[in-house]
């Protein structure tokens, strides 16, 4: 165990704790419930050559808390909700079961009434009946309460064959323990104690991989944070690694709970396909289809590198759970997701090429999950985005994975690509690559999808607004970036989470009212099959923009937020903002309404001077200058939505576009500190 000590000169200048540990001096940085060593050195302190913090920044960067307060919320909220499904699953089976044993037991006994009858026997009715389950004891097996919490424990359920009725075959996201062979059947004991020592049964196995831990500090408030957790691997390449993430479990006293191993996190993942060829071969063999090994799959699997997540797709999605596992990815490099410098990079690692404008940062978002789905998908694996979000610098996806070859069928008709006037107005139009329609079977009382080729394309070469050049981004995801009842999930969680160890409480609050927000209605024609297919749900009105950016468009004063949401309600549009950025709006409304609300913007509010206004310009044409009264009229007449367009009156309604929703949630970061931002990489000693 690790001795403290006071070292007098160092608290005397910085006052500080230092921990000495096999001759080494440390301190102790603390986030959560976890507690991490950081090398320390005294002389450099004071010899002036470094201070505490840059001793401590290259082994914790504070600016990540954010994301792992989130990761821990999240996963807690992804587990409760897959034990609750795993409960209603196991009763839904004994109910079954119940009734199968009955309508059994009905018919034995009528069968040997019969036989009675004809035989004359003497009867029978006092003798145990012979069949499968007459006098089942099924009555005695329960549940744990629901005060008990899916995080605490959950009883095994055993019946008198482990294959009967396919009862290994589990519902739910999380299946059942996997005990050792001598322990799946129940012995006469267990089978007449009472309820009560039933539920005191193993904690299912719920395993967690952080494929490049580092210091280990996300393994660490994984095993301690979460309660239903059985292990936590945490993996590093460097031996150096390995060796702090063993010294910091024993100085938390949880290494039993956390395992370090070294080595290269795709080699880690691939290994655990030989589960899977097991598996099969265990289905095959005769008498049932018990597999011949525990599933040693992970639950959840966490990939946080420095840079992009993209080389561990692959392996991460052969890794996780298929029946529902969680995957968490963090990508770090904007610079390529969310910028038009490297798309021949971004094409490489994600599929898909990025979009230059202000939306940028959500395009990144769906082409990562492009990238996720894509892989999946030669697996018979399909993503479902959970929560989505675009953080600071980076990236942060929770996506859930199962096996379900009929819903990868539906992902052409959710991918989609984009055509942007980044030059121009900065409008955009999506292009889906394929069709998911619905058609009646045979029968007449059904119906079952088509998926065929999508007609194209959507736009012209030229902007419809502005005259300007389109541009092409993507193949990008085209379904929706979150699950409103996941998200809701977190938040009724999060009154219950102490704010002393989740620092970003507020934070995370408003990130995600914000995220919840983002909901914008389908059109009319497309709300039922909304409703629905949640196979079959793509985002109808994707991306953002920014007032202030569309003004700068047309070289004029910027509308406050409220006037803009304002004028958009009173036309009968709906306007959200996006978690994305700060200022950023989003709206079901056509560019040919927002350019119309700016040009009256600029008509009542914000007068511009045309004469400074050169021709060929996209303010030039946005405005509808250089034309007489008499031109512009045989224009508008070639064009019938124009013209019901510019019939529309504009009421810039302060009052009508206030924010009605929750004050003072922290929606969008500010800078906490000089210097915030990424830090260095890492470099093995």
């Amino acid at each position: 165990m690790a001795s403290e000590t006071k070292n007098g000169s160092v608290a005397a200048t910085t006052d500080i704790q230092v921990i000495t540990k096999d001759g080494q001096e440390f301190t102790e940085v603390k986030e959560g419930l976890a507690r991490i060593l950081v090398p320390f050195s005294a002389k450099d302190i004071a010899d002036k050559k470094s201070n505490v913090e840059e001793q401590q920044k290259v082994f914790y960067n504070p600016i990540q808390q954010f994301n792992r307060d989130l990761t821990v919320l999240a996963i807690k909220a992804y587990a409760e909700d897959a034990f609750a499904k795993r409960r209603a699953g196991n009763a839904e089976r004994i109910a079954k079961r119940k009734r199968e044993k009955t309508d059994a037991g009905g018919r034995n006994s009528k069968k040997e009434k019969v036989t009675e009858n004809a035989d004359g026997a003497a009867s029978t009715a006092d003798e145990p009946v012979k069949n499968n389950g007459a006098q089942s004891d099924d009555a005695d097996i329960t549940l744990p309460d629901a005060q008990n919490g899916p995080e605490t424990r959950l009883p095994e359920h055993h019946s008198e064959n482990p294959n009967e009725n396919g009862d290994n075959v589990h519902s739910g996201d999380v299946p059942d323990a996997d005990q050792p062979a001598e322990n799946s059947q129940p012995t006469k004991d267990q089978e007449t104690k009472p309820t009560e020592a039933r539920n005191n049964q193993p904690t299912p196995k719920f395993t967690i991989l952080d494929a490049l831990s580092a210091t280990g500090l996300r393994a660490l408030r994984y095993a301690q944070e979460l309660p239903f957790v059985t292990s936590v691997t945490a993996n590093d390449l460097s031996p150096s690694a390995v060796k702090a993430i063993k010294q910091n479990a024993e100085h938390n006293g949880v290494e039993s709970k956390v395992n370090a191993t070294s080595g290269d996190a795709r080699a880690h993942m691939y290994s655990l396909l030989t589960y899977g060829v097991a598996e099969e071969k265990g289905k095959n063999k005769k008498g049932g289809n018990k597999p011949n090994k525990p599933n040693n799959k992970y639950n959840v699997i966490d990939l946080d590198p420095y840079g992009t997540a993209a080389p561990f797709f692959d392996a991460a999605l052969n890794a996780v759970r298929d029946d529902g596992g969680l995957l968490c990815v963090t990508c770090t490099d904007s610079s390529v997701f969310a910028s038009h410098g490297y798309p021949e990079k971004t094409f490489a690692l994600y599929g898909g090429t990025p979009a230059k404008g202000w939306h940028s940062h959500e395009v990144g978002l769906r082409l990562i999950l492009n990238g996720l789905a894509s892989t999946a998908a030669r697996y018979g694996l399909a993503i479902e985005p959970l929560l989505s979000l675009s953080i600071d610098y980076y990236i942060r996806i929770f996506v859930r994975v199962r096996k379900s070859p009929a819903e990868v069928k539906f992902l052409a008709g959710k991918t989609m690509i984009v055509y942007s006037c980044d030059q121009g107005c900065g409008a955009w139009e999506t292009q889906f690559l394929a069709r998911n329609r619905k058609a009646p079977n045979a029968s007449g009382k059904g119906v079952f999808y088509k998926h065929g080729l999508a007609m194209g394309p959507t736009v012209d070469q030229l902007c419809k607004e502005c005259g300007s050049k389109m541009h092409l981004s993507g193949p990008m995801y085209g379904g929706p970036l979150h699950s409103p009842d996941f998200i809701k999930k977190i938040l009724d969680d999060l009154p219950n989470a102490p704010a002393e160890v989740y620092g970003t409480k507020p934070r995370i609050e408003g990130m995600l009212q914000t995220a919840l927000e983002e909901f914008l209605t389908p059109p009319e024609d497309r709300m039922e099959s909304h409703r629905e297919d949640e196979f079959a749900a793509i985002e109808h009105y994707p991306f953002y923009f920014h007032p202030a950016k569309l003004a700068g468009t047309l070289h004029c004063m910027s509308p406050d937020e409220d006037s803009f949401r304002g004028a958009l309600r009173s036309l009968g549009y709906e306007v959200t903002r996006s978690h994305c950025k700060g200022g950023s709006l989003k709206t079901n409304a056509p560019w040919s309404v927002i350019w119309h609300i700016m040009r009256e913007w600029v008509r009542e509010k914000a007068p511009v001077r045309v004469d400074r206004i050169k021709e060929n310009t996209p303010a030039y044409t946005l405005l509808r200058l250089g034309k007489t009264d008499e031109a512009a009229k045989e224009d508008t007449a070639k064009d019938a939505e124009r013209e019901a367009i510019d019939k529309l009156k504009v009421v810039f309604d302060q009052k009508l576009g206030r924010d009605t929703s929750r004050k003072g949630l922290v929606r969008y970061q500010t800078n906490p500190r000089e210097h915030w931002g990424p830090q260095s990489r890492a470099k093995g000693h």
